[in-house]
């Protein structure tokens, strides 16, 4: 039996490479109160020794096992350390690439699992939403989607989205003109990338886009299934391109929209945001602008570009959430106080009606720093009775009494709804009902007699041709 130093060392193990060759050595260790160690094949291996110490022959001065280095094995021992560092290196780079695999995927599957949700909705309960402004993205089912494309049809129909076929830019996405085998020209929006708030844009927009049928929105067909490599948007072509282009964009030269196209436009425009306040719940496009409203071949509106549209709830006044939309038709008081309501999409239309009796981009930087931005010289220029400096004067403004008296009604009418104040705008149904009546004639002008006088409100300015009271207005917007 060995003392208990040595079954220690021995129940603890090590390992030592040997080869005294002789008798004599274990004789010398035995000699010096060791014992001697040996191998399974019979080789020595060392002499063990009092105190859980080790030695190389025998037990004068041996160094303890577990600090032993064998005199003829530096060079191997050397090798085994550089061998486990190798090993550990190796390791490394394994559970890295392992690790790295492994969060592609779980991105990966965040996204299929966020592309999926476009089809869980309903056409008549539920658009896509989240808790923090009052939306559930996990409500709805997936009935009443529109058509199911495959990601080779639509690739095919767009000849392979070639750049030749792009229609533009739809906020998150690019949009190509399409031919389906069917016979329907289409216009297919592709999801820029797959990170998840451009998913959740495409999402909102389907979802919104299914449950709305309006002759002055643009029609959905339908989208990829959830299996498809890319998120695709399926829409009816409408070829008339926005009215930005012929505004001010490159068919502004054609001249193809008259004053009496052009009132007819801002009725249709108003009809269609109407609608989309009426419905319950009712929905905040959030993104008006003359790049988003589209014209088709009879120069009807259809109004495109549902990415940023939010619900609104029916029984709160705002929904808090970060502004968005696109400079110079972004509501000021949506912008500095973080509180999205009904009156912000007014707002953003105000500028579209003074785009439409202008011919001007809503923003310019070659103006004057305070008109850079179109409502601003829009207030200025009619604050100032100067509304034949901010009008196109070609539409027949000097020229025609009666296009000029609808011209001047529209300014007083986009007065209103670019009011700093939300509350001070009228609601869209209002604005649309006085656009038709200016239409029909049916406007009173300088509170004179008319079919529907009442149809403006006491706090609307009278006419543009006076000196205006602003204080109960919002003054110059850049000042």
């Amino acid at each position: 039996m060995l003392p208990t130093a040595y079954g220690a060392v021995l129940k603890k193990g090590f390992e030592l490479e040997w080869n005294p060759g002789t008798e004599q050595v274990c004789n010398l260790c035995e000699q010096s109160d060791g014992r001697c160690a040996y191998s399974a094949s019979n080789q020595f291996l060392g002499c063990l020794c009092s105190g859980g110490k080790v030695g190389n022959q025998v037990c004068n001065g041996a160094t303890p096992a577990s600090a032993y280095p064998a005199s003829r094995s530096k060079g191997k021992g050397k090798a085994a350390i550089g061998g486990v560092v190798a090993g550990a290196a190796g390791l490394l780079l394994v559970a890295a690439a392992i690790a790295f695999f492994l969060i592609r995927r779980r991105k990966h599957r965040k996204v299929v699992n966020s592309s999926s949700k476009l089809l869980k909705y309903s056409g008549s309960g539920g658009t896509p939403t989240r808790s923090r402004d009052g939306f559930d993205v996990e409500s709805g089912s997936v009935q009443d989607m529109g058509s199911r494309f495959s990601y080779e049809e639509l690739e095919e129909a767009t000849d392979s989205f070639n750049e030749n076929r792009e229609l533009g830019d739809g906020g998150f996405g690019t949009v190509y003109k399409g031919y389906l085998e069917d016979g329907r020209v289409v216009a297919v929006k592709k999801l820029y990338n797959n990170s998840y708030r451009h998913v959740e844009q495409f999402v909102n927009e389907a979802a919104i886009l299914a449950r709305l049928r309006h002759p002055n929105l643009v029609m959905f067909y339908g989208c990829t299934s959830k299996e498809s490599r890319d998120l695709l948007l399926v829409y009816e072509f409408v070829q008339n391109g926005t009215i930005a282009d012929h505004l001010h964009g490159h068919r502004a030269a054609e001249r193809a929209l008259p004053w009496p196209l052009r009132l007819n436009i801002a009725i249709e425009s108003a009809a269609a945001l109407t609608y989309l306040h009426a419905i319950e719940p009712p929905i905040i496009h959030r993104d008006i602008k003359s790049n988003n409203i589209l014209l088709d071949g009879d120069f009807h509106v259809k109004v495109a570009d549902f990415g940023l549209s939010r619900l609104f709830p029916l029984d709160v006044t705002h929904v808090s959430t970060a502004p968005q939309g696109t400079p110079g038709y972004v509501d000021p008081e949506y912008h500095q106080c973080y509180q999205l309501t009904d009156k912000s999409d007014v707002y953003s239309f105000g500028v579209v009606l003074v785009e439409l009796i202008s011919s001007k981009p809503a923003v310019d930087i070659t103006r004057q720093r305070n008109e850079i931005n179109l409502a601003g010289m829009a207030i200025n220029r009619i604050q100032k009775c100067q509304l034949e400096e901010l009008v196109d004067l070609q539409l027949g403004y000097e020229s025609d009494p009666a296009t000029k008296k609808m011209m001047t009604m529209v300014a007083e009418l986009a007065f209103r709804c670019l009011q700093q104040n939300g509350e001070m705008r009228p609601p869209i149904k209002e604005v649309h009902d006085v656009l038709r009546a200016i239409k029909d004639g049916s406007v009173a002008e300088n509170g004179g007699g008319g079919k529907d006088k009442d149809l403006v409100p006491p706090f609307s300015p009278n006419t543009v041709h006076a000196p205006w009271d602003s204080r109960s207005t919002t003054p110059n917007t850049s000042q």
